[in-house]
């Protein structure tokens, strides 16, 4: 599993598995849209855009434990 520092260095496309749930900054084509933040979830995939397909970008901008992955719930 990577670390924190580790997740927040990298930039994910999609079809990439998410290494660790929080808060991600998204890149699209500037022609389509602007940066925008989104919620992700430990293991799923990054997905592609509906518009500009693969072109999205996602950096960690916040981690934090999915409830489903905490011990005390």
């Amino acid at each position: 599993m990577a670390t924190s520092a580790e997740v927040k260095a990298k930039i994910y496309k999609p079809g990439d598995t998410v290494e660790a749930s929080g808060i991600y900054k998204v890149t699209h084509d500037p022609n389509h849209t602007e940066e925008h933040e989104v919620t992700v979830i430990y293991q799923s995939k990054f997905p592609p855009c509906n518009k500009c397909g693969q072109h999205p970008r996602f950096r960690a901008v916040r981690l934090a434990h999915h409830i489903d992955n905490n011990e005390f719930f």
